[in-house]
């Protein structure tokens, strides 16, 4: 990112924990498409200790609940169409059972 990306207070970094932790939702996270999807959901201020709840696709329609906890921002205040997201995998007793439909 250049100086120009954050004249506008848009953050350059946004470092998000998950959990639950599972593959597939480390693996659908990571895809250029979800951090497209919350760049226009979240877009606005944001602080570390935000918290959102969301959801990742599990395929034929299928999701799965997630919990996103902003654990730091770089280089402005806002998330917007510049912003990269970096996930970390949350502490504790998320498990790896990948269970959960969203509903």
């Amino acid at each position: 990112m250049t100086a120009d990306a954050t004249a506008d207070g848009t953050a350059e970094r946004v470092v998000v924990r998950y959990a639950p932790v599972t593959d597939q939702i480390t693996e659908e996270l990571n895809t250029s498409r979800y951090g497209a999807y919350l760049r226009r959901t979240e877009a606005g201020p944001v602080a570390a200790g935000d918290e959102w709840e969301e959801f990742v696709s599990r395929g034929c329609g299928a999701t799965a609940d997630v919990t996103l906890a902003v654990e730091a921002v770089e280089g402005g205040d806002r998330v917007g169409e510049a912003t990269e997201f970096a996930f970390v995998p949350g502490a504790g007793d998320e498990g790896e059972s990948g269970a959960g439909d969203g509903d």
